[in-house]
């Protein structure tokens, strides 16, 4: 992930939640959030990755260079040759890297990150239908048991809850991709049963005092190389002129981003005491696939 996007996606945040982005007042910021807990895929997991893969018998290439080649010099289990946005948010806010819980043996006192590369928001078991039995994926880490690995953690007993930022996300693109195959209106089925886990997620967080929460939207899936690859269309209309994305998963993600939205609105007239920012990655990587060129690329850039 680019360090663009992260810093597009920080600012953001930082708007939201209302605090200054001229001025660097890092300690009013260690005073505001103590730490921070993450839950999620690869877009925020910072090394729980190849832990989950060995225990499976799975190859995980974010062992190997270049994965983390750019800022930690070698691979942490970041699904990145560099940072995450969740690490310079931690920067900004004054906070240690936060460390991946599978893999970190010290104190979760300053933050713990439960999200797991591939992770989704439903049971696991409901993608094993035996239709294809000899894929793994996913693995048994979806939201629900990284909320368990956090309840097991013991972090709920912890005293700081209140000053606990609570990252959410982003959920909802594996429980797509792992899906792409079927009809649409299958896939389509899932958005609901998806907003929902989260909701609940984060209600159930709410109980046990959490007050402050980041809940990212989902990515453009038809931009991604990878769906352009595996699953590329015959028909010439599949794609948008412009971008060359393929408009029925872009239009998937907007759907979700869009109930999402309005089920983190009901969640705020529920709890007036607490925060809930939406995080956009769906606009900004729109924007950077749009306007190459304005961000400093000569080409476009799914070619």
């Amino acid at each position: 992930m680019s360090k663009l996007l992260c810093t597009v996606w920080l600012l953001l945040l930082l708007v939201n939640l209302g605090w200054p982005v001229r001025a660097s007042p890092a300690l009013s910021f260690r005073r505001r959030y103590g730490s921070i807990f993450s839950f999620g895929n690869s877009y925020t997991d910072t090394g729980n990755n190849p832990v989950v893969f060995a225990d499976n018998g799975v190859f995980d290439p974010v062992t190997r260079l270049p994965y983390g080649s750019k800022f930690f010099g070698r691979p942490t289990g970041r699904c990145s040759n560099g940072r995450l946005i969740i690490d310079f948010i931690a920067q900004r806010l004054g906070l240690p890297l936060v460390p991946p819980s599978l893999a970190h043996n010290g104190s979760f006192r300053r933050g713990a990150n439960f999200a797991v590369g591939a992770a989704t928001a439903l049971d696991a078991a409901r993608f094993h239908d035996g239709s294809n039995p000899g894929n793994q994926f996913p693995l048994n880490t979806s939201l629900g048991v990284q909320l368990e690995w956090f309840r097991v953690a013991q972090a709920f007993a912890m005293p700081h809850c209140p000053r606990w930022l609570f990252i959410l996300g982003e959920f909802g693109v594996n429980d797509y991709n792992f899906s792409f195959g079927k009809s649409m209106d299958e896939i389509k089925s899932l958005v609901p049963d998806v907003i929902s886990a989260i909701s609940m997620a984060i209600e159930r967080l709410i109980t046990h005092g959490a007050k402050s929460f980041l809940v990212p939207g989902t990515v453009p899936s038809g931009c991604i190389p990878q769906i352009l690859h595996y699953f590329a269309k015959d028909d010439p209309a599949e794609y948008n002129s412009t971008t060359c994305c393929l408009d029925v998963y872009n239009r998937l993600g907007m759907q979700h981003n869009l109930l999402l939205q309005e089920a983190l609105e009901k969640l705020r007239d529920r709890y007036p005491g607490v925060t809930i920012v939406y995080g956009d990655l769906f606009g900004p990587m729109m924007e950077r696939v749009e306007s190459p060129a304005k961000f400093g690329l000569e080409e476009d850039v799914l070619t």
